[in-house]
C-alpha cells in the first residue's frame, strides 16, 4: 500500500514538472507569436486561447462545443480551493495555439479543430478534401486524417477551421508487443504509399504528424490534453493494449504537402524544412530544386529510427543481459558453418570436442578475453 502511494506521489510530481516545462515552452511560443510576454496566474487563459474563446458562440451555432474553459462566462473551478489548476479539468491548456478539442453536438463525437491560414498553407484544405473523395475515403489503405468539415472564420477571410476526429500521439499508450509495432509500421508504409500512388507528397511526415484513433483503446473517454486522465478528471483512465483493441494510424498535417498531375514523373521543389530538419541533401543544397517524394521516405525512416531503434547504451545493456543468461555449455558449443558438409562436420566436431575437454580441464573461460 505504501509503495503504491509513493508511486502515485512520484507520478504527480512528474506530472507537475512536465506541466511547468510545457508552461515555459508555451510562454516562449506566446512571446514569439504575440510579441509581448504577459504575466498571468497559473491556469488563466493564454493569448491564443482568448481567440478561441471569441469563437465559442459561433462554433456552437455551427454545432461544435468547446470545453467549459472556453465558455464566455467561465469561472475557474479551482477558485477558493487549495489545489493547483493543473489538477482540475478546466485548468489544462491546449498544447498548440492553432489546435483545440471540441465535441460535435449532433452525435457527441470528440473532435479536433485546427485553424489554418490560407496565405501560409494554400494547399492544406484542398489536399484534405481530395482524400475525402468517395473513391479514396472508402479505400482501407487511406490513412490520411479524415476532414469532417471546413469552416470559414467570420471577419477573417484568410482563416479556415478544419474539423477532424480527435486523435492521439501514436506512441501513447506505449506499445506492448513487437507485433503491435509491426502493425503500426505496416499501416504507416501503406498510408504513405497510398499518398504517393495518388501523386501527393507529404513533405513533413515526422513523428508529430503521425497519430492514431485511440477511442477504442480506452475503457472510457480520455482527456484531450492529459490522456492518462479521465475526461472529467475524476481519476486515471484505464486502457487496453493494441492487441486487444487494434487502432488505426493516420498521417496528419498537409500544410506543406503538394499534389501533382499524374503525367508529372519527376516533380521538382525547392527544399522546405518541416519538423525534421535533418534531411542530408537539404543541408548544402537549399537552393537546388529536387524531387520531394524520396524525402518522405527519409522522414518516415527517421521516425522508425528515433522511436523504435534502441540507443547504443540500450543495445549494450540488452546484450549483457542475454550474455549472462547463456549457459557454459551453450558458450562452449561449436559454431557450425552453413558451407560445411557431412565429412567436414564430423572432422571439425571431433577436433572441437578435443579442444573443449582440454579447456574444461584447464578451466579456461568459455568467453575468452585478451589480457590487460
Amino acid at each position: 500500500m505504501e509503495k503504491n502511494a509513493k508511486t502515485k506521489t512520484e507520478r504527480k510530481a512528474a506530472e507537475a514538472t512536465e506541466f511547468e516545462r510545457l508552461e515555459t515552452l508555451r510562454a516562449q511560443r506566446e512571446f514569439e507569436a504575440f510579441g509581448a510576454e504577459r504575466e498571468r496566474r497559473p491556469g488563466t487563459l493564454t493569448a491564443y486561447e482568448v481567440w478561441w474563446c471569441q469563437q465559442y458562440q459561433w462554433l456552437k451555432r455551427k454545432g461544435y462545443l468547446l470545453r467549459p474553459r472556453y465558455a464566455p462566462e467561465w469561472v475557474p473551478s479551482w477558485e477558493g480551493l487549495r489545489c493547483h489548476p493543473f489538477t482540475c479539468e478546466d485548468g489544462n491548456i491546449s498544447r498548440y495555439s492553432h489546435i483545440i478539442d471540441a465535441t460535435r453536438m449532433s452525435d457527441g463525437l470528440y473532435i479536433s479543430l485546427k485553424v489554418v491560414n490560407k496565405l501560409d498553407h494554400p494547399h492544406e484544405v484542398d489536399i484534405g478534401q481530395y482524400f475525402m473523395m468517395e473513391h479514396l475515403v472508402s479505400n482501407p489503405k487511406n490513412h490520411c486524417v479524415p476532414l469532417l468539415d471546413v469552416l470559414s472564420v467570420p471577419n477573417e477571410d484568410e482563416k479556415q477551421i478544419l474539423v477532424m476526429p480527435l486523435l492521439l500521439d501514436f506512441t501513447k499508450p506505449r506499445f506492448d508487443t513487437v507485433g503491435e509495432v509491426v502493425e503500426c509500421l505496416r499501416q504507416l508504409f501503406e498510408g504513405l504509399l497510398f499518398m504517393h500512388t495518388n501523386h501527393v507528397v507529404h513533405r513533413d511526415c515526422m513523428s508529430r504528424n503521425i497519430m492514431m484513433d485511440a477511442k477504442d483503446l480506452y475503457h472510457e473517454p480520455y482527456h484531450p490534453v492529459q490522456p492518462h486522465m479521465k475526461r472529467d478528471f475524476s481519476g486515471y483512465v484505464k486502457h487496453f493494449t493494441r492487441t486487444q483493441r487494434p487502432p488505426k494510424y493516420y498521417l496528419i498535417d498537409f500544410g506543406l504537402s503538394r499534389r501533382y498531375d499524374a503525367t508529372e514523373e519527376n516533380p521538382l521543389e525547392y527544399p522546405i524544412f518541416g519538423g525534421d530538419k535533418t534531411v542530408p541533401e537539404f543541408q548544402k543544397n537549399a537552393n537546388v530544386p529536387m524531387n520531394p517524394f524520396p524525402t518522405d521516405i527519409y522522414y518516415l525512416g527517421n521516425v522508425i529510427r528515433e522511436q523504435f531503434l534502441p540507443t547504443m547504451e540500450a543495445v549494450v545493456e540488452r546484450f549483457d543481459s542475454i550474455r549472462q543468461k547463456l549457459s557454459t555449455r551453450k558458450l562452449r558449443s561449436r559454431v557450425i558453418s552453413v558451407e560445411d558438409g557431412l565429412l567436414e562436420n564430423m572432422y571439425y566436431g571431433t577436433t572441437h570436442w578435443r579442444r573443449r575437454i582440454g579447456f574444461i580441464a584447464r578451466r579456461v573461460s568459455a568467453i575468452p578475453r585478451p589480457s590487460d
